[in-house]
């Protein structure tokens, strides 16, 4: 097992504040891993209660934030524009400008496979630090480490999440840039007629840039184009990377050599 690289002290100090109960804290940056190695001198759980906490406050506070900021807006587009908040990509890199990776305790197997800096566990582990802040210090206090890194992104994403959805920007970028339409092809139906999925891969010139999966067909195709905008580095914020889904149904691109 692996220790900290940075006391808890200097984190509690880029905070601004300190914990009432500092084993809530040190609990949010301990790792499943850890707890196989440290033996049973070391009582305090993983971060995995906490981390399921955060998403849900996360989620309220960020829901919160674009209620009152944009009151006309309609339900589904809040919802894409929470999506584009609360996306993995988006909270680890909020924990890498914090260099949470750096306070966690890690299992020496997960150290050396490169955990400190995996996406899916610094997003984790800000979502663990969400909920102990909530349990220290009440719903306040997470609007005040939430706000201005959720309005900072608001004002990032919401050009292209408030826009015209996946499929039109999709339709217009490449027409734009490769000159053809893109093409829907439904691949895949799974499920009985009461609770269909759908499995729908985008292509252009026969060349296939994205898959969705969604209760419809017109959902799926959305998710698809956000794939394929996301492809061409284009702004998309819907864009739910799922990379079984995509080497399943999106071919890699024929060997030129």
């Amino acid at each position: 097992m692996t220790e900290a690289l940075r006391p808890l002290a200097e984190f509690e100090t880029s905070l601004g504040f300190a914990f009432a109960d500092s084993l809530l804290l040190q609990r949010a940056f301990v790792h499943r891993s850890y707890l196989n190695e440290a033996g049973d001198d070391f009582d305090i759980p993983d971060n995995e209660r906490l981390e399921f906490l955060g998403d849900s406050v996360l989620g309220f506070v960020a829901a919160e934030l674009l209620f009152r900021r944009y009151p006309k807006r309609l339900e589904g587009e809040l919802t894409n524009l929470r999506a584009a908040l609360v996306r993995r990509e988006t909270l680890a890199r909020f924990a890498e400008e914090l260099a949470l990776g750096d306070y966690l305790l890690l299992g020496h197997g997960e150290e050396e496979s490169g955990g400190r800096t995996r996406p899916a566990t610094l997003c984790a582990t800000f979502e663990a630090v969400i909920g102990a802040i909530y349990l220290d210090g009440g719903l306040g206090r997470v609007r005040e480490f939430l706000e201005g890194r959720l309005t900072a992104e608001v004002e990032r994403v919401a050009p292209s999440a408030l826009a015209k959805d996946p499929k039109s920007r999709l339709q217009e970028w490449i027409q734009s840039e490769l000159g053809v339409t893109p093409r829907y092809k439904t691949v895949l139906t799974e499920g009985p007629d009461h609770a269909r999925f759908f499995t729908v891969q985008v292509s252009a010139d026969k060349t296939p840039y994205g898959v969705g999966r969604g209760r419809s067909k017109q959902e799926a195709a959305q998710s698809a184009a956000a794939m394929a905008l996301h492809h061409f580095d284009q702004p998309a914020p819907e864009h739910i990377p799922n990379p079984e889904l995509e080497v399943t149904f999106t071919p890699a691109a024929p060997d030129e050599s």
